[in-house]
């Protein structure tokens, strides 16, 4: 199976032009320019990605690195948001804001202050976003392919979380709001890395039967007393990784709206804590909102020009943005700490109108440009030069990386030779004046379907997302939709094409045989020579 999938990978990336480039079967420390001319990375450890290597971006970043450790005597904190379903055009300094009615001040600032990057990729739902971002592993490799939904036996356990390698190396880590990543006992957030956490474990819908828009539901008592007493965790947790969990109370309708601001204020708590202890802090902060059903708190009811839920909850997302970072700035510790903003997929249209904003082809549950292209954001005052822009392409799986690296941990020492690691260090490009990404390309899977690749502005897809009969069309989403594959594969020139409407397969054959082909075929034999926990398939 292993060997016909690489085969069938190769084939479907190379088979538009005659010329086919020799692809190794193994994988061997070295650069990838032994398999074509036009690849430049270099594989540094055989079970890491391939970078771009850029030793003067390098010694400039960690000459800041450096400079700023001898101030402080301190390592960086680390703070990451986790938007759920932001759309990339929600965001003012994405195009959205004040034009959508939602004005985004505090996170414009930072996309002003910091780095806007216009080619950062999540993966097409959730789960698998957030498994990335801690694991720095594509979803296929440890097994958390899909959303998982409430009582969904998943497990994270076997995997090496960010959080867990920084708590062992002094760091205070904490996980607040969404886990997503399996209630199972031994995958929770408390035992996987994370020395606080106040959140919920499943999906903020899955605790809304008693929403009023589920009428079939909410006038049916016998119903809805069957579906509350269904399995699974509907709690809000508090937990610490040296006392365990315990529940807060049970998540519904009826308090669901207040939940983001109970975040926020764990968040600042901890935030206090780990500066009041002297030891630098590594925080994921993982908004419940904008996912459907979106309630607004009471502050931010009737807030957007719009007075719809969706729009209110963006500003009260701003809102939460602004005082974290205002935080850090008042603790005088913003110098010290790199803050990175993100969404983990694009908008949930099968919710529309309740939901975000993209300029580009498909939504959430798609590997299409507006199912995966995010907002990504760093700030970081006095390290990342202000008002940068770059199309440099940044990978969810590089956060696991270029945390540990920003802490002064070797990714290589810290990760097991067993593991394949699809994330990158990406520090030299965001400290570095005017750095460069380090990867070279991204690689898309919608659950265990391998589905393209993207290797500068060029993307090759072998499937994409059709939707059927709907009220929805040509958005992309969960509902309605059927997986469809080309005879060939289609690709794209995103700069021209970004809504990915005309394949140029035939047009520009030189790019598949050349690029795009052996770099799909090296990403197989990755999946052969460390197989992935998920029964991967091609077509």
């Amino acid at each position: 199976m292993k060997r016909a999938f690489i085969a069938a990978l190769l084939c479907a990336g190379a088979a538009a032009s005659a010329q086919q480039m020799s692809v190794p079967a193994g994988l061997t420390v070295g650069s990838m320019s032994r398999v074509s001319p036009v690849l430049k990375a270099e594989r540094q450890r055989d079970n890491f990605e391939p970078a771009l290597l850029r030793p003067d971006q390098a010694r400039a970043a960690q000459a800041k690195l450096d400079a700023i450790y001898k101030r402080t005597g301190k390592r960086p904190n680390i703070l990451i948001f986790v938007v759920d379903d932001l759309g990339y055009g929600d965001v003012g300094a994405y195009g959205g804001g004040e034009s959508l009615g939602a004005p985004t001040p505090h996170i414009d600032r930072l996309a002003r202050e910091g780095l806007k990057l216009t080619s950062t990729y999540a993966q097409p739902s959730c789960t698998p976003t957030r498994a990335a971002l801690n694991t720095g592993r594509l979803p296929v490799r440890s097994g958390l392919t899909s959303p998982k939904l409430l009582n969904d036996n998943a497990d994270i356990s076997s995997e090496l979380l960010a959080a867990k390698i920084l708590s062992g190396a002094g760091y205070r880590t904490a996980l607040s709001g969404k886990w997503h990543l399996g209630e199972k006992d031994g995958s929770r957030p408390w035992q996987v890395g994370f020395d606080e956490f106040t959140g919920f474990l499943g999906v903020a819908n899955a605790y809304q039967e008693d929403h009023p828009s589920a009428s079939d539901v909410v006038n049916d008592p016998e119903l809805l007393a069957q579906l509350r007493s269904m399995p699974g965790s509907r709690d809000l947790w508090s937990a610490t990784k040296e006392g365990g969990g315990k529940s807060l109370g049970q998540i519904n309708w009826s308090n669901d709206a207040t939940l983001d601001q109970k975040f926020a204020a764990f968040s600042e708590g901890f935030i206090r804590r780990s500066v009041k202890s002297g030891k630098p802090f590594y925080l994921s902060h993982n908004f419940t909102k904008v996912h459907y059903f979106n309630q607004p708190s009471k502050a931010f009811v009737g807030k957007s020009a719009t007075k719809d839920v969706y729009r209110d909850s963006v500003i009260e997302v701003d809102d939460i943005v602004g005082r974290l970072t205002k935080l850090l700035e008042d603790l005088k510790i913003a110098d010290n700490t790199i803050v990175f903003f993100t969404s983990d997929n694009g908008p949930e249209e099968d919710s529309y109108p309740e939901s975000g904003t993209t300029p580009f082809r498909g939504a959430k549950g798609t590997t299409l440009e507006g199912g995966v292209r995010v907002p990504g954001i760093f700030w970081w005052p006095g390290m990342i030069k202000p008002g940068r822009v770059s199309d440099g392409l940044f990978d969810m799986t590089d956060m696991f990386n270029t945390s540990l690296a920003v802490a002064g941990i070797d990714v290589g020492k810290a990760v097991p030779a067993d593991r394949y690691i699809d994330g990158i260090d990406q520090t030299p490009f965001l400290l570095a004046d005017n750095g460069e990404s380090a990867r070279e390309a991204v690689y898309f899977w919608n659950v265990d379907l391998f589905s393209g690749v993207r290797w500068r502005y060029y993307k090759m897809s072998t499937s994409e997302i059709q939707i059927g009969s709907g009220n929805v069309r040509d958005m992309g989403g969960l509902d309605n939709a059927q997986v469809i594959t080309p005879l060939n594969s289609w690709m794209y020139n995103l700069y021209l094409d970004p809504k990915e409407r005309k394949s140029i397969l035939i047009e520009k054959a030189w790019a598949p045989s050349y690029a795009l082909g052996p770099l799909v075929a090296v990403h197989g034999a990755t999946m052969a020579k460390y197989p992935p926990k998920a029964k991967i398939r091609f077509r």
